[in-house]
């Protein structure tokens, strides 16, 4: 990630901390003039929301921070720690709902000024659905995980959004107030099932995942055309933490290849492999021919 894309990251997730606070404000001012519980538990995810932006803020600010010493492969995977904190809190704010509407079952009653409550929650609602678009497409393009768990985050609460405003409308064509809670509840239901999505790929890349299959493909493809001279690639090994996928392989070359020779190799194929995946670290293990190869085996050119 350059200088530029890190500053931009981080841009995005400042501003998601006034804006989270500007959504709860219209949310809570939609419950205060309706009084309707599926409001109310709108309202309660966006402290979820605000508690999460001033989290990813922090952790990215510190996931972008160079290698040191005591971090030699840099603090990258600080990111996916946000990211679960962020599914931990969807399913906070999801049990946090399904108890409010759970209130609203026993004593169901239609909102007040359903007009004016309806018109400053779908406000709402489309500020927080442009905004997550934004967050989750520069967090994928990026590879920011806790700025893609933030957009994530972000668009359940547009769910929740929409899941209320049926709700309610259509409690009051039918006049049956219980579909207010009901609606509640169901959407409680769905950003419970949204965070435990969220925290399942978070804790993969703490536990070290593999690359994604289309770009271990990519990685073969660029070895076997990058590595003329070389007898063979076996060994291959991928993981990723946010933004850098970590690469390493042993290349087999003839026993009687110069050091020099078999390091323009290993330069040509660093120089592909990072081509097809920007930010990769690759460690590369020259190895001469004889040894018993072992782990994922690459075809190289000529071979």
């Amino acid at each position: 990630m350059t200088d530029d894309e890190k500053q931009l990251v981080q841009r995005l997730a400042f501003w998601g901390i006034p804006l989270s606070l500007g959504v709860m404000g219209l949310k809570l001012l939609a419950w205060w003039v309706t009084g309707s519980v599926a409001l109310l538990s709108d309202g309660l995810e966006s402290f979820v929301n605000v508690a999460a932006a001033c989290i990813a803020y922090f952790v990215i600010r510190y996931a972008q921070r160079p290698a040191d010493e005591d971090h030699q492969f840099g603090h990258h995977k600080a990111e996916y720690i946000s990211a679960v904190i962020e599914g931990v809190l969807i399913v906070i704010a999801a049990l946090l709902i399904v108890k409010e509407a759970w209130g609203g079952l026993v004593e169901p009653r239609l909102p007040e000024a359903p007009v004016m409550g309806l018109a400053i929650n779908a406000l709402a609602g489309v500020i927080n659905a442009a905004w997550a678009l934004l967050l989750i497409r520069i967090g994928t393009s990026h590879r920011s995980p806790a700025l893609k768990a933030d957009g994530q985050h972000i668009m359940s609460d547009v769910v929740t959004s929409a899941g209320v405003l049926i709700g309610l409308i259509l409690a009051l064509l039918t006049g049956y107030a219980i579909l207010d809670p009901v609606l509640a509840i169901i959407v409680g239901i769905n950003i419970l099932y949204q965070g435990s999505k969220v925290i399942s790929h978070s804790l993969g890349g703490l536990m070290d995942k593999a690359v994604e299959p289309e770009e271990e493909e990519a990685i073969r493809a660029a070895i076997r055309s990058h590595s003329a001279g070389a007898l063979g690639v076996h060994d291959l090994r991928t993981r990723r933490a946010g933004a850098v996928a970590f690469i390493d392989f042993h290349l087999v070359v003839p026993a009687k290849m110069p050091v020099g020779e078999a390091h323009t190799i290993c330069d040509r194929l660093e120089d592909a492999i990072k081509a097809v995946i920007p930010g990769a670290s690759l460690a590369i293990h020259v190895e001469p021919e004889g040894e018993s190869p072992h782990g994922l085996k690459v075809t190289v050119e000529g071979q």
